[in-house]
């Protein structure tokens, strides 16, 4: 599993972090995970879900070399179809959440470079809504931009939804979280 973000403390509270901030609320969620450690262009760690291990990676390249990172993985035998990527998206309200089994980039700078490096956008993928982006917005001023007092009131709601359906699609598999996720964002179909 790979969130999206950048590195650094000036983008910390960010839109475009919300990939980085459910992933490491997901990695809390996780029995026995290792940590997270440095390894080339990412920092990993490892866990469990429902005896499922769970690898969980952040690129350290910046948002928009993300496909660097993703090809460093696929060149570990990774392969695409098997990693769900967690991202911002400004077209998505706040508190949405979407999964996908593939789709296109949406204009989205981090989804763009894995397609550039990898030629295709054929793996599964977890939206967290930031928006909607004002219609007179420069969007790459607003996805760097700090969530407001409103919207940081929500973002625990809407990150912990983001972790749970992410280890739901860890622990039960992609089509079983997206058939109790997308049709309630945050409120997922109890079984």
């Amino acid at each position: 599993m790979v969130g999206l973000g950048n590195p650094g403390p000036e983008y910390d509270g960010t839109r475009h972090n919300a990939g980085f901030m459910a992933v490491d609320l997901l990695a809390r969620k996780l029995g026995g995970f290792t940590g997270w450690r440095r390894k080339g262009v990412v920092v990993r760690g490892e866990g469990r879900a429902d005896g499922q291990r769970i690898s969980l990676v952040k690129p350290q390249t910046y948002m928009n070399r993300s496909g660097e990172a993703f090809r460093a993985l696929l060149a570990e035998g990774w392969l695409a179809s098997e990693i769900l990527v967690v991202f911002d998206d400004v077209y998505l309200p706040l508190g949405s959440i979407r999964l996908r089994t593939s789709g296109g980039t949406g204009g989205h700078q981090g989804l763009e470079s894995i397609r550039e490096e990898i030629g295709t956008t054929e793996f599964p993928r977890l939206r967290i809504g930031v928006g909607p982006a004002p219609p007179s917005a420069d969007l790459p001023d607003f996805v760097l931009a700090q969530f407001d007092e409103e919207e940081r009131a929500r973002l625990p709601e809407v990150l912990e939804g983001a972790a749970c359906a992410a280890y739901d699609a860890a622990a039960s598999g992609l089509g079983k979280a997206m058939n109790r996720w997308n049709r309630f964002g945050l409120d997922p179909v109890e079984e």
